[in-house]
This record gives structure tokens, C-alpha cells and sequence, in this order.
């Protein structure tokens, strides 16, 4: 029986760049959440996307000699083969092009339009293309030239004079705003994002300019066919897409459902879009507001967020040809605390993957079957009523027994270190218990026959609980160890809880070796800089 709804979101990513390190953080962030939830018994609803809209969009496409349709197209399969890639499990992947995103923001707006909460006037002031902000003068910086840029990018901005916009009346809502922090403590997280947020609220807000009349490159407002909406006024719109908004013939009931959702996950940097912005919007139409925006950090290189323009940004793709899919996805989630920035390196990379999976899960995961196959025949022993204490009563039992709760925890709070954290001291202890019972003495005494298959099965037990709660990690991973240990479908798990009680090993499994799961690498021989 289902938990109920889970429902969350990636931001809807532009389409100016294929995904690099940073969007791909962000993405298997929120699949091991995917994962871990369907696997804890919710209905999951995972929303990704592409941001096609708006003039940097047609900029770029008009810089290389495509229309913008053509040039949004031509991205879609970089996003889609890079999250097939990395093993992405989203349901629901939103294109702001599509017609059904059109009918959404046409059928949001128009109630704003009629509820009073929008007026036609002129914008003057700044704006950046690149970001696609609007900045008051106080907010811009100048460059060595004396030139105004962008506080964000660096880049210098346009003065925007007389265009006539559509406004959102955004300055209503300081009030209600702060009064909704005050009220929901985990809307914003972590902590030091809700510090920010709050005074830049305190210090009032503007009304937001949502349409734009001199291109054409949107989604044109049902009562004024000369705006289109702009940017933040349709790329947060698809989240209400993604879950079926205005779709009852086709998702009937789905959208009352899995509204509000449980978290939107997004990087630092747009955390003020969504922690102001989109509130706002939503308490101006009536609507519940998502339950936390979390905004994680940046990924460093060299003490620099990695970026493009500053040469020092890798696709992913390059890594995972080093280490595989299922590392990459452990170390981004296990060594980088979701939250803050974090530095990341080919050595510390490199020195995780030998440490905690060739080392430590991938030996376990080696030297557990090659006994049973030289002790057992390759079967899961049955283990002899003399020896059941030896199987009720041990350290691997002990832990096991509160690693649901506390890895449940820690998925919770998306705190994806902590969880691995907790399941790798189960990984640790089955090796030290190796050490300390020595099966290989054990099988040259033929008295020892019942004490060596107790012992030989309380590792494999481990092992088979370390993979389930190691599957939202490094699913394939899991699959094989599971599929070594002759079970079934380890995605087909819908109650981790009682999967991982312990003692549900069947006797007289078969149990493969196979190969390593992670063979050591060598850090010299990896040519790859960072």
C-alpha cells in the first residue's frame, strides 16, 4: 500500500549549454531521492526539463543560423542522453515549448489578469541578457572600464528604456511573505539561504516585470497577444506542467494530488527567484506553495565555481568513462555535502572510489562469495539450530537493525553523506568481522562446519541489506550484487523497511562471484585536469 504522493523538482535547465558537473549535481541529487522514496513505498512524481524561452535563447540561435525552435530542439537529446547516462529516473520531463507549457501559462496568468494582480506599464532601469534580470542602478556594479555589469555574471548590462511590460505586483507580498517564513521554518533551507532571503524581502520588493513586446520568443499572455511571458513568468510554470496542471483529460486528478510538492531542489544562485518570486505567484492564484526550495552549493575547482567561461568546466561524460556511472553518482553524493560548496578534484575523486568502493563495499562484495564458493559450493548455507546465536546476536545484526531509521532520516533531510555515512558503517564492520571471526581458519576445522556457516551467512546478509540501501546511489551496482545473491528485482522493493529486516537471505541461494565491482584505480595513470 502506497505511502502516498512524493513529488519534487530539478530546475527547468537552459538550453544555451549541454548539462556540465553542476546541473548534473542537482539531477542525481533528486534521483537518489526518486529512488530512495519509490523504494520507501511513495508514489513518486520527479519533474526535470528544458528552459527554451526568451532573448538569450533566440540570441544564441541566431548566432548560429537557426530559428530558436530549431536550436531548442538540436539541445533536447544533450539533456536526455546525459541524464539516460547517468541513470536518471525522472517522470516527467517538461519542454517549455511544448503546447500543453503554453496552455499552462496562458491559464496561470489569466487568472492573476482577472484577480487583479497584474497592470500594463512601462520598465526603466537595467537588464542582463545573460541572466535575464532586470537590476536597479544600486544593485550593478562597474568593471576597470567604469562600464555598469551584472552584479551575477560580471557581464555588462543594457539599459531598458520605455518598453512597455506587463507587471506582476510583487510588492504586495512583503508582508505575507515573511509572515509565511516565520510560519514554515523548512521553506528555505539550509539555514543560511533563509538568512538572505529574509532581509532582502525585509528591505521591500518591486513589482516584477513578466512579459516583454519587443520579440516574440514566448508564450504570447492570453489578454495582451503582443507580451509574451518572460522567463521566471513561464520557466517556474512547468513544475505545475510536470504534475498535470490543466490536464484532467489526459492526468485526471493527478495535479490535486501531488500538489504542493515536497521540495524543489536548486542551486544557490536561484534560490531568490524561487524563495520570493514564486510564493509570491503562488499565494496571488490561491495556491499552496511547495513545501522546501532547497538551494545546494556550488562545486569548486581550484577554489573557483566551476563554469565555462572560466575553462575549468568538465562534462560528465568525461568522468564517468574514468569511474563509471555508479561512482560518479557516490561521489557527488557521499564526499560533497548538499548544501554548501564543495572542492572537487581527479585526486579526491580518485581517492574515494579506492577508499570506500574498491576497499571497502567492492572487497566485501569480492571476498564474501569467493569463501562461500570455496566453503559452500556457492550456495547460501543453511544455517544449523546450534549455531543461532551466532546468527541473532552479532555486531553486522546490531547495526543493521538501526540503519533504516537512521538513513531514513538523513534521506529526509537530504543529507546524502549522512546516509551513505550510515550505510557504510555496516560495510566496514562485515570487513573488520571477517578479520576478527577468520572464516578461513574456521573451514580447515571440520568441528567448526555449523560456526563457519553461520558466520559466512551473517556476511552475506550484510551485503544483500548494504545494497538495498546503497540502490538509490548506485542502482546498478545494487542490481548486480542483488542479481549475485539470487534475488529478484531490487527496484521492484517498495518497502525498504521490512526488506531490510535481517534474516530474509533464503538458504540454498546461489551466489555468484563474478567480477570486480570496482577495480582500483591508479591515480597517475588518469589524464584528465581539474
Amino acid at each position: 500500500m502506497s505511502k502516498g504522493t512524493y513529488s519534487f523538482t530539478t530546475p527547468i535547465y537552459y538550453v544555451n549549454a549541454a548539462p556540465h558537473l553542476g546541473t548534473a549535481y542537482t539531477t542525481i541529487a533528486a534521483d537518489s531521492v526518486a529512488r530512495y522514496q519509490r523504494m520507501n513505498g511513495y508514489d513518486v512524481a520527479f519533474v526535470t526539463g528544458m528552459d527554451e524561452h526568451g532573448q538569450k535563447v533566440a540570441d544564441t540561435a541566431a548566432s548560429k543560423g537557426m530559428t530558436p525552435q530549431e536550436w531548442c530542439d538540436s539541445m533536447e537529446p544533450a539533456f536526455r542522453d546525459a541524464w539516460d547516462m547517468l541513470d536518471i529516473t525522472y517522470t516527467d520531463f517538461v519542454r517549455t515549448t511544448e503546447p500543453r507549457h503554453a496552455e499552462t501559462v496562458r491559464k496561470f496568468w489569466n487568472d492573476l489578469y482577472e484577480k487583479g494582480y497584474l497592470y500594463k506599464g512601462s520598465y526603466e532601469g537595467w537588464y542582463c541578457v545573460h541572466e535575464e534580470t532586470y537590476y536597479a542602478e544600486s544593485d550593478l556594479e562597474k568593471n576597470e572600464d567604469g562600464v555598469f555589469v551584472c552584479p551575477d555574471c560580471k557581464r555588462p548590462v543594457q539599459q531598458a528604456s520605455g518598453e512597455e511590460n506587463w507587471f506582476f505586483k510583487l510588492s504586495d507580498f512583503t508582508e505575507p511573505l515573511l509572515k509565511f517564513y516565520e510560519e514554515n521554518p523548512d521553506f528555505i533551507r539550509p539555514k543560511t539561504r533563509k538568512n538572505e532571503i529574509v532581509t532582502f524581502v525585509k528591505g521591500g520588493l518591486k513589482d516584477l516585470s513578466i512579459s516583454r513586446s519587443t520579440f516574440d520568443w514566448g508564450v504570447p499572455l492570453p489578454f495582451d497577444e503582443g507580451h509574451v511571458a518572460y522567463v521566471w513568468a513561464d520557466a517556474l510554470l512547468a513544475y505545475l506542467t510536470g504534475i498535470g496542471y490543466g490536464q484532467d483529460d489526459t492526468r485526471p486528478g493527478e495535479f490535486e494530488a501531488r500538489w504542493p510538492m515536497q521540495y524543489h531542489f536548486v542551486g544557490k544562485d536561484i534560490t531568490r527567484f524561487h524563495c520570493v518570486i514564486w510564493p509570491a505567484m503562488l499565494m496571488a492564484a490561491g495556491m499552496p506553495v511547495t513545501n522546501t526550495v532547497f538551494g545546494h552549493g556550488f562545486l569548486m575547482v581550484g577554489g573557483e565555481k566551476m563554469s565555462k567561461s572560466k575553462g575549468n568546466g568538465i562534462k560528465p561524460a568525461d568522468l564517468v568513462k574514468i569511474y563509471g556511472v555508479d561512482a560518479y553518482r557516490y561521489y557527488f553524493l557521499s564526499d560533497v555535502r548538499f548544501g554548501a560548496d564543495g572542492g572537487i578534484s581527479i585526486e579526491r575523486m580518485t581517492q574515494v572510489y579506492n577508499a570506500d568502493l574498491a576497499n571497502t563495499w567492492g572487497n566485501l562484495c569480492s571476498r564474501v562469495p569467493g569463501m562461500n564458493s570455496k566453503y559452500f559450493e556457492g550456495v547460501v548455507p543453511a544455517v544449523p539450530e546450534s549455531t543461532a546465536g551466532l546468527v541473532a546476536a552479532n555486531p553486522l545484526q546490531e547495526i543493521a537493525a538501526g540503519l533504516y531509521a537512521k538513513y531514513d532520516e538523513c534521506m529526509g533531510q537530504v543529507d546524502f553523506s549522512g546516509a551513505v555515512a550510515a550505510v557504510q558503517e555496516l560495510a566496514h564492520r562485515a570487513n573488520l568481522y571477517i578479520d576478527e571471526t577468520e572464516p578461513f581458519r574456521m573451514a580447515k576445522d571440520p568441528e567448526k562446519r555449523d560456526e563457519l556457516a553461520a558466520v559466512m551467512y551473517n556476511l552475506m546478509e550484510a551485503i544483500r541489506i548494504i545494497a538495498l540501501f546503497m540502490a538509490p546511489f548506485m542502482p546498478n551496482t545494487s542490481a548486480e550484487v542483488y542479481k549475485r545473491l539470487g534475488l529478484g528485482d531490487i527496484t521492484a522493493i517498495t518497502d525498504i523497511e521490512a526488506a531490510a529486516a535481517w534474516g530474509q537471505l533464503p538458504a540454498g541461494n546461489p551466489v555468484e562471484k563474478g567480477d570486480a565491482l570496482f577495480p582500483r584505480l591508479d591515480e597517475a595513470a588518469i589524464e584528465l585536469n581539474m
